[in-house]
């Protein structure tokens, strides 16, 4: 195993980790609520999968890019929901458990989508493009729902021992995903420093911002729930979109570079908006308060 393989396996573990943990704070009826709500349903859908995509296609066509970081691109628009939501949206006051619901719901999803939709973007550009639904299922059951299951089920059974153990299985979980980010970022520093100045920190600028607009706006009236889907779609699997990448276009090069670009400036670009959303939230709370 080489020392690339390595850190992708920590990371892999440690995105493990923070599903579990998520469970460890989560029940049956966070998942549920967003299947009961076929609207709201629609619209993340429209958000988190059909929006991106076609900004992803269109940037693609009218400026032309290299070929990494179209399939960057591409990749990204297809891995909906990380790992790390339902804690952005606790910091911008936004509604957890529908976090939760969409991370579950749209990890399932994606077993039928990325495949479907990765056709599709062949069918588009005149190449054959296949990703296998199983290879997905793989990644999905094993990263999100394998773990958020077992978290959810241990709650039900101890939930006593759940409350202790969750926030050092997700401190630990954390530190360790930061330990590995920090080697990938080593590891591609060359890579990314030869991406910046080429238009590239532009284009990845394009898609959060395009991401958070979106979401913000077809988050309905509801303010914790236009949170949420505003910093999920802006937001993307990384272990997903590296995957995706690799399988469906296995020639190109430099797409975890492009990635690990994607995570810093989407960490920045984020951070005034979910401080705008803390802040109207706790202004709106004021109010009601005050009232």
């Amino acid at each position: 195993m080489t020392t690339a393989e390595i850190v992708i396996l920590i990371v892999k573990l440690s995105i493990v980790g923070l599903v579990f943990a998520i469970g460890l704070r989560s029940t049956p009826d966070d998942i549920l609520s967003l299947l009961r709500r076929p609207g709201l349903l629609a619209r993340a859908f429209l958000s988190l999968n059909v929006v991106m995509l076609l900004f992803a296609i269109a940037a693609i066509k009218l400026l032309d890019l290299r070929t990494d970081l179209g399939v960057a691109l591409i990749a990204l628009s297809l891995s909906p929901v990380p790992p790390l939501l339902p804690r952005k949206v606790a910091k911008a006051e936004g509604d957890e458990n529908f976090a939760i619901g969409l991370l579950a719901v749209f990890a399932v999803l994606s077993i039928a989508w990325i495949p479907l939709a990765v056709h599709g973007v062949g069918i588009v550009f005149g190449r054959q493009l296949d990703v296998s639904p199983r290879a997905i299922a793989w990644i999905v059951a094993t990263l999100v729902v394998v773990p958020l299951m077992a978290g959810i089920a241990l709650r039900r059974l101890a939930p006593a021992f759940a409350r202790r153990i969750e926030h050092k299985v997700a401190l630990i979980a954390g530190i360790v995903l930061l330990l590995g980010a920090l080697l990938i970022v080593a590891s591609a520093a060359r890579t990314m420093l030869g991406q910046i100045g080429d238009g590239t920190m532009l284009v990845l600028v394009a898609f959060i911002v395009i991401g958070l607009l979106v979401g913000h706006l077809l988050g309905g009236p509801d303010p914790e729930e236009r949170t949420d889907l505003a910093l999920a779609t802006a937001s993307r699997h990384p272990g997903l979109a590296l995957a995706t990448a690799q399988m469906a276009f296995p020639s190109a090069q430099a797409v975890t570079a492009l990635v690990a670009i994607y995570l810093l400036v989407n960490v920045l670009i984020g951070l005034p908006y979910i401080k705008w959303r803390a802040r109207a939230s706790a202004a709106n709370a004021g109010g009601m308060s005050a009232a």
